[in-house]
């Protein structure tokens, strides 16, 4: 096979260093574009009132968040209850007991159709599964719809991190007499609990802003969440389509882009605090 001329690749590497400048300044660019629109509109609104009144009804003054950010706590840490255990015990299956074999394939496929499934459709799915049958959105139909959509995350992260401990700290295990079980639970989790973290992380990032799941779960109410189970529950990402989507009033729109830039940076601190813990893992790997 006859190779290219020199000035060829050079001109080829050019062009592929050109390109992927090119794609790291518009993503950067865009996530600044995004912060700076956020921050521009929504800092002026955040104070100590907006961040401990509780939503009012279009047209009212001193209207605030804090009924909806209580109410994201607890639908979030119900979907993390719900989800978290199982899936990182279905991890654990994948990477030590279960690698090989039709129902790990399965498993694994399952995860991968359900980390691509629109969001609406399980907002739609856990409506049809819980609300409809109760008669009333809740904060536990929201949680349900939030674990569906973390349950993948956490498994497949999960297992990539078991997977990255090296294979002597089992046979060494094993050689002092430990059983399987007791390796995975006592060392193996132990090696890679930065990873599992991690993955617990990157879950919570990805449904901290689903809004449409909680449309059709949990809805909004501008009373406090005081009934779990059987109360429409406030929560950050409808709120914050109620005030900047669906209110004629300036004011709460403004408060729409506060509650914004609040849910942007704690997303923003999830991440950066996913990848500083991730790659403390590979150094220790």
């Amino acid at each position: 096979m006859k190779e290219r001329p020199l000035k060829y690749r050079k001109l080829a590497d050019w062009l592929l260093r050109l390109f992927s400048l090119f794609s790291i300044v518009i993503a950067i660019g865009g996530m600044l574009w995004i912060l700076g629109t956020v921050l521009c509109r929504g800092l002026g609104v955040i104070d100590w009132g907006f961040l401990t009144n509780p939503s009012k009804p279009y047209g009212s003054t001193d209207a605030g968040i804090a009924n909806a950010l209580l109410g994201t706590v607890y639908v979030t840490l119900g979907a993390v209850i719900i989800s978290v255990p199982p899936a990182i015990a279905a991890g654990m299956y994948l990477s030590e007991f279960g690698k090989h074999g039709k129902f790990p394939k399965l498993l694994r496929f399952s995860a991968n159709v359900m980390m691509g499934i629109p969001s609406i459709i399980v907002g739609l799915f856990v409506y049809g599964l819980i609300v409809v049958p109760t008669g009333h959105f809740s904060g536990w139909a929201g949680s349900v719809a939030l674990a569906i959509i973390m349950f993948p995350v956490v498994m497949r992260t999960t297992e990539d991190m078991m997977a990255m401990v090296p294979n002597t700290l089992r046979e060494s295990a094993l050689a002092l007499g430990m059983t399987r079980t007791r390796t995975t639970l006592c060392l193996i989790t132990r090696a890679a609990k930065n990873g599992l973290v991690t993955g617990v992380l990157l879950s919570l990032a990805r449904v901290s802003g689903e809004t449409a799941p909680l449309l059709f779960t949990a809805m909004f109410a501008d009373a406090w969440p005081t009934d779990y189970f059987s109360q429409p529950t406030a929560n950050m990402p409808v709120l914050i389509t109620e005030y900047s989507m669906n209110s004629p009033f300036e004011s709460m729109q403004t408060a729409g882009w506060g509650a914004a830039l609040i849910i942007a940076v704690v997303i923003l601190l999830i991440n950066i605090l996913t990848r500083i813990i991730f790659n403390d893992s590979q150094h220790k790997n």
